[in-house]
């Protein structure tokens, strides 16, 4: 049976979200945060990286959520949530799959992290700051009138690209973009996303 480990309030929850829509059964380890609130060591038992989501799928074990989630989708899902193989919408499926984590990601992650240690040097938050507004008006006028993505057909990129929404919303940073607000609360009534959030728990930890 495939395993997914799945750290909480992390990445991990769009592995439970396509996994629950797909019907697939697994077996799930939670893993908590120290106080630090970075994963606790038992994590890098599983990938010397000690990071989640990891899957383990008989000896094969996989880190990196794009990763994941096309393997899943492919595997046991016969390529749902995904449009055909070789096609031109697969080709611009992929490029948002990747996306999420290698453009839009890291300048949030930065200005984030400008925001928990009391602020950045002014270059560096000038640069955050551009090319995250540049990021995040890509992705709003990529979504157009959606509903989602690749239009009205629900994807593993859409999944994807949750983590990131979440933790815009969690930093307010996601207010100046009402497309991609209206967008994430499409996200969040879909039914595999709202099973995730009663397995996996929340996506963001609470501010209270």
């Amino acid at each position: 049976m495939l395993t997914l480990h799945h750290l909480v309030t992390s990445r991990s929850s769009r592995i439970i979200w396509l996994l629950e829509a797909l019907g697939t059964e697994y077996e799930l380890v939670t893993h908590l945060r120290g106080k630090d609130l970075r994963a606790l060591p038992d994590l890098a038992e599983v990938h010397p990286l000690g990071k989640a989501p990891a899957i383990v799928d008989g000896d094969l074990v996989l880190v990196e959520s794009a990763t994941i989630l096309r393997y899943i989708a492919e595997r046991y899902g016969n390529g749902r949530f995904m449009p055909p193989a070789g096609t031109r919408e697969r080709a611009i499926h992929d490029q948002w799959l990747d996306y999420v984590e290698s453009s839009l990601m890291p300048p949030m992650m930065i200005k984030l992290i400008g925001q928990m240690t009391g602020g950045l040097s002014a270059g560096l938050d000038q640069f955050a700051t551009g090319e995250y507004g540049k990021a995040m008006r890509y992705t709003e006028t990529g979504i157009g009138d959606g509903p989602f993505l690749m239009g009205e057909a629900l994807t593993i990129a859409d999944m994807q690209l949750s983590y990131c929404l979440a933790m815009a919303q969690f930093s307010g940073m996601l207010q100046a973009y009402p497309g991609l607000a209206a967008y994430w609360q499409r996200l969040q009534a879909e039914p595999g996303y709202q099973r995730a959030i009663e397995v996996g728990g929340p996506l963001i930890p609470s501010l209270g």
